[in-house]
């Protein structure tokens, strides 16, 4: 694994379903482009993944929004991003929280030269794991695609990026 792409939580609720918004919706093609780019040796994408307990987790008392419970339409990675996903043969990941520990294990286990970040949402799942990555790879190149990825708003969008660059993560 030398250039990794990591393709956050492209799924149905966050674009134009539960929590979808319009600057998600824009995200769509700009992510397709990037998952069919070759430059990247492995494309592995995460799915938000909740149970039909949801409301009664710590997030969901957080956020009061039922959305992406597993094997629902909102769950599931939107269509033509999957298919392009498939055509990479990425791995997918499911994740129970915003950051994902099973991501990090895998990319400390195979030592990408560089990453990726594109993905819903900016200041929420997206700085999530790119912080846990430049914390458990330390040294490594990392960057997030602007265009790529949209915020909960386009203000908590623009303060994830910041954020994400005061901590050595390039914004491209």
């Amino acid at each position: 694994m030398k250039n990794v792409l990591i393709v956050v939580d492209m799924q149905n609720d966050f674009i134009d379903m539960a929590l979808g918004t319009s600057e998600a919706v824009l995200t769509v093609q700009p992510v397709i482009d990037l998952i069919n780019d070759s430059s990247y040796d492995t494309v592995i994408a995460t799915m938000d993944t909740h149970g039909e307990d949801y409301m009664d987790t710590y997030e969901g008392k957080h956020l009061p929004l039922i959305h992406c419970v597993k094997d629902t339409k909102g769950w599931q990675i939107n269509e033509k991003i999957l298919d392009a996903l498939k055509n990479r043969d990425a791995k997918i990941i499911e994740k129970p929280t915003f950051g994902s520990e099973t991501l990090i294990k895998l990319l400390k286990d195979e030592k990408p030269e560089s990453l990726t970040f594109c993905g819903l949402c900016t200041d929420i799942c997206v700085i999530s794991n790119a912080l846990m990555a430049r914390a458990a790879l330390n040294g490594t190149p990392m960057c997030v695609v602007k265009d790529a990825c949209a915020g909960v708003t386009p203000a908590k969008h623009e303060a994830a990026l910041e954020v994400m660059a005061s901590c050595q993560i390039e914004i491209k």
